[in-house]
């Protein structure tokens, strides 16, 4: 009997080259990831280099269950979770750490498709000082709710808000990414900050990483809210915006719901309205398109976010070596 109400876990996959060779992607962070959710929680720290010794060895002897296709992978969910037979709020005097593993295809079964966003404020999914730079099941489980919310209202995923200012922080279970001018007419890539209520994805890295490599444009990672998203939309200085994770590497972005500018005027001529907004706020909400490739009116993402995307998918399948992508000897 298990009554533990601790558990941490991680997300990485294993990938099959175009030679059968099986490779990991960057999962010494995976590792570092995974011992710091678990010390957040009060479970034991591990060795990470032994656990991935085990991994390497586990992918291996189920190697069969790794799919050869581009797009294809094994997922692996290394998790930790308390095992101490307790009623009460304590750390558990026991843990067990396993892996399980599934084989998966492409997010995006015929290429991208981009998502719609609903820009909630009702809900918050994590908070400074919280679990949100973790991977533990609650950042995870409060969010199931507001997103069939979102999907009722006709989107896919909910952009999360935090604070009176309504910054960006994640998109569904992805970290943020938005390319625009900014007001000094600078081309910027910007992602919110790891302030403590943002996983430190390890995808999120990777394309830090390749952005400041390729030097293309300005860099950074600092607080972004949405009334600045809905001005640079008005002016026409939005250029991409795409969620970024394990599951699907890069998801592009294409309409966010977010509140009418004119709410108060509204709530001001009309009797019939209450004086507080309602729940759901979708009563107020209205679009704001989000550009995808101004050369190409059909497609699904934006020339940047498939750049990135298809870099990463090929570092992780070993066609462009590079040091990221981690041989199974």
């Amino acid at each position: 009997m298990l009554l533990s109400i601790t558990q941490c876990f991680e997300g990485m996959k294993a990938y099959k080259d175009k030679n059968g060779k099986i490779r990991l992607f960057r999962p010494e962070m995976n590792m570092a990831r995974f011992n710091n959710s678990a010390d957040r929680i009060a479970l034991p720290q591990f060795d990470g280099n032994e656990l991935l010794k085990l991994i390497k060895n586990y992918v291996k002897t189920e190697s069969r269950w790794i799919p050869s296709e581009r797009g294809y992978s094994l997922y692996l969910r290394p998790t930790m979770i308390g095992t101490q037979e307790y009623l009460g709020v304590n750390p558990s005097n026991r843990a067990l750490l396993f892996v399980i593993a599934s084989p998966v295809g492409p997010y995006y079964k015929t290429g991208f498709k981009a998502v719609s966003l609903y820009a909630t404020t009702e809900y918050v999914r994590a908070w400074p000082n919280g679990t949100g730079a973790n991977k533990v099941g609650g950042n995870y489980a409060i969010g199931i709710k507001p997103q069939l919310m979102a999907t009722k209202q006709g989107y896919q995923q909910n952009l999360w808000l935090f604070g009176e200012d309504h910054q960006l922080t994640e998109v569904g279970t992805m970290n943020c990414f938005v390319l625009w001018k900014d007001d000094k007419g600078e081309l910027e890539l910007v992602t919110p900050p790891l302030d403590g209520s943002i996983l430190p994805g390890v995808t999120r890295d990777s394309i830090l990483g390749l952005a400041r490599e390729w030097g293309k444009f300005k860099v950074s990672e600092k607080s972004v809210s949405m009334p600045q998203i809905k001005e640079a939309v008005k002016q026409g200085r939005m250029l991409e915006m795409f969620g970024a994770g394990t599951a699907c590497i890069v998801s592009p972005i294409k309409k966010i719901g977010y509140l009418n500018e004119n709410i108060g005027a509204l709530l001001q001529s009309s009797s019939t309205l209450p004086p507080r907004l309602p729940k759901p706020a979708i009563l107020y909400m209205q679009d704001l398109d989000i550009p995808l490739d101004p050369n190409d009116p059909n497609a699904q993402a934006g020339p940047w976010a498939k750049k990135f995307n298809d870099t990463i998918m090929d570092i992780q399948y070993g066609d462009l070596p590079h040091d990221w992508s981690v041989l199974v000897d």
